[in-house]
């Protein structure tokens, strides 16, 4: 069926209670609203408001009660209706939850799900439209994914529902009304860690991770080059088989980020890479992200502070070409 991805996430949650009578939602207007981007419709008429409720305004209150409840033996989905919001409860997410396990010695697990909306293109300003996984990378005990569309979404919120560990998923928001075809099922559920071939080519590898997704297959799909486009799908852990497998046959890596250049999710992955598979370069790793700024609010600045496809191409041209990294288009104006 063709889902919006705001659709397949609430579908994958619909599933998830109806097998699992200890997976409960809560959230700022997750209930009586349907969720502020209809990523929980349904579910208040469906499973009742013992199951589904609504919070009062303080992500700081209801990722804390997440703890609590999962540590006890419920499996809650909570949603911060913008990422930067997990400011005010970042203690709850990365030094209760994703240490509990280790600081009980293993007595307590923290089975909860935290979804956020992220990412620029909308016009939200620089204070909702932040990508953000920089803060959690490198978190001991969280995971970590970004849907990328409806199908993703769908499988991996339905992985992170089950999980004994605390998750975060990040939805790009300008994703949320596109349509994806969606199989639901068992067999649509994707394993967390695991990334996704979309596209197979020889000549270049190029991971991305989501909305860059769209913008890297954009590329490939028109370049004279050809290109193995990957979407990671997952952070922590990242799937370090797959890219060191392309890598070894194109001698080329290329990562799309859409994260300011400075620690972005793409350092990691460049380090492994090199490190790992060196004699395997015929280049130097080059990434493509935003530049060192806050994400502009006029349309036209926004536009440009994501990479286009047209500049992925560009980019991935030179890299070939000269064997060189290129510059980023915002030297020239330094």
């Amino acid at each position: 069926m063709r889902l919006r991805m705001n659709q397949a996430i609430a579908l994958a949650i619909s599933e998830e209670m109806e097998l699992d009578p200890r997976v409960v939602v809560f959230g700022e207007d997750v209930a009586v609203a349907e969720g502020p981007f209809k990523t929980s419709e349904g579910l208040l008429a469906k499973f009742g408001p013992d199951r589904v409720r609504d919070t009062p305004i303080s992500e700081t209150a209801f990722l804390g009660a997440a703890v609590g409840a999962a540590m006890t033996g419920l499996r809650p989905v909570t949603e911060i209706m913008f990422i930067e919001f997990l400011g005010v409860a970042f203690d709850q997410l990365v030094t209760e939850a994703a240490l509990m396990h280790y600081m009980s010695g293993g007595r307590y697990n923290v089975p909860m799900l935290m979804r956020a909306s992220v990412g620029s293109g909308l016009g939200f300003g620089c204070q909702h439209s932040q990508t953000l996984e920089r803060w959690m990378l490198g978190t001991p005990g969280l995971k970590l994914a970004v849907a990328s569309g409806a199908r993703s979404a769908y499988g991996l919120t339905r992985a992170a529902i089950r999980d004994d560990n605390p998750v975060v998923i990040l939805e790009p928001r300008s994703l949320y009304g596109q349509r994806e075809n969606v199989e639901p099922g068992e067999e649509s559920i994707i394993e967390l860690g695991t990334a996704d071939i979309l596209r197979t080519g020889n000549d270049v590898t190029i991971v991305t991770l989501g909305q860059t997704v769209r913008v890297g297959l954009e590329a490939a799909d028109s370049a004279p080059w050809s290109a193995e486009v990957i979407d990671l799908q997952t952070l922590m852990p990242w799937d370090k088989e797959t890219v060191l497998h392309s890598v070894a046959r194109t001698g080329h890596l290329v990562l799309v980020e859409e994260n300011q250049y400075s620690g972005g999710w793409g350092t990691d992955i460049a380090s492994y890479v090199v490190s790992e598979a060196f004699s395997d370069l015929h280049a130097p790793v080059l990434r493509i992200t935003a530049p060192d700024v806050p994400v502009p609010y006029g349309p036209e600045l926004e536009q440009r502070f994501l990479p286009s496809s047209a500049y992925v191409q560009d980019q991935v041209g030179a890299l070939l070409s000269t064997k060189k990294t290129p510059p980023p288009w915002w030297e020239e104006f330094l």
